[in-house]
């Protein structure tokens, strides 16, 4: 006896209701970035200057951040810092993003020995200390914020460059590719019309996922003072300048920083996961 699947209408109606949310997901994400990022050009450099009669207020509704011991307002320096933090993740990501996705089409296409060395410079990246070669990367280039993009751009491709060689060796085996073989295609030309069109999705989630590392360590690099100027407000320094300060009960001055740069990178978290879930024929479909 076949036993047919009750309430079809009931399950349609349940996969709607979770790509809805799916797509919610990334617009709220989303829009929380772009207020993050344009936030600046709205609010100016109102608040970044001291006002001395203000100083080491605690959070209210004048100054939801409080102010710092220069009576500057923490909501606005903090606005500042991680706009720029975003800008320069998402720059350094987009670099690495762009070396991971050439040497791994280059590995997966050409194989032998394109794909033997480059697989033993990931090995040889993976095996190395993530943070002490960004130190080190960011310490040779002398720091700033050329020294920070280039030392987040070398170090965080590793990832995205395996997964992409995994996808383009599993195309490589179609049937549709050993004909473009045969044929006498050249890998450019088939890793152009075959391969690039199949790793888009794995490319914009894997750029994605980039981005929470790319802004952490930015800020880690210039937390412990080799990265951005400390004139600069980004927000790397604003913690670090805050530690001074913190054991005097002026607890809001690492606080608010903090939680609004563990926001910025849960909503790429978030926003990426909510990516493969719409991309991904598996989960889209479920």
């Amino acid at each position: 006896m076949t036993i047919t699947p009750p309430f079809p209408a009931f399950s349609r109606s349940i996969r709607n209701n979770r790509r809805q949310q799916t797509l919610w997901g990334i617009s709220l994400c989303t829009l929380f970035l772009l207020a993050v990022i344009f936030s600046t050009w709205v609010i100016g450099d109102s608040g970044l200057g001291p006002v001395l009669a203000q100083r080491n207020q605690s959070p209210s509704l004048a100054h939801p951040f409080g102010t710092d011991w220069l009576g500057r307002d923490m909501l606005s320096r903090s606005l500042h810092g991680m706009s720029l933090s975003l800008r320069i993740g998402l720059l350094a990501a987009a670099i690495s993003a762009l070396i991971g996705t050439g040497l791994g089409l280059a590995a997966g296409t050409l194989g032998g020995w394109v794909d033997a060395v480059i697989t033993w410079i990931i090995d040889v990246f993976f095996s190395l200390p993530h943070l002490v070669l960004l130190i080190l990367i960011a310490f040779a280039m002398g720091g700033g914020t050329t020294g920070v993009i280039v030392a987040v751009a070398l170090t965080h491709w590793t990832s995205l460059a395996r997964v992409i060689r995994a996808e383009v060796l599993q195309v490589n085996s179609a049937d549709y590719v050993k004909i473009s073989h045969r044929f006498g295609r050249s890998p450019l030309w088939i890793a152009r019309h075959h391969m690039v069109p199949h790793i888009v999705p794995q490319l914009i989630v894997g750029l994605i996922l980039l981005f929470p590392h790319a802004i952490l360590h930015e800020a880690a690099l210039s937390f412990i003072g080799i990265g951005l100027s400390p004139h600069i407000p980004a927000i790397g320094i604003i913690l670090a300048e805050s530690m001074r300060h913190l054991s005097t009960g002026y607890w809001w001055l690492g606080v608010m920083p903090g939680l609004l740069l563990l926001l910025s990178v849960k909503a790429f978290d978030w926003l990426g996961e909510n990516l493969h879930a719409l991309l991904d024929p598996k989960t889209s479909q479920g």
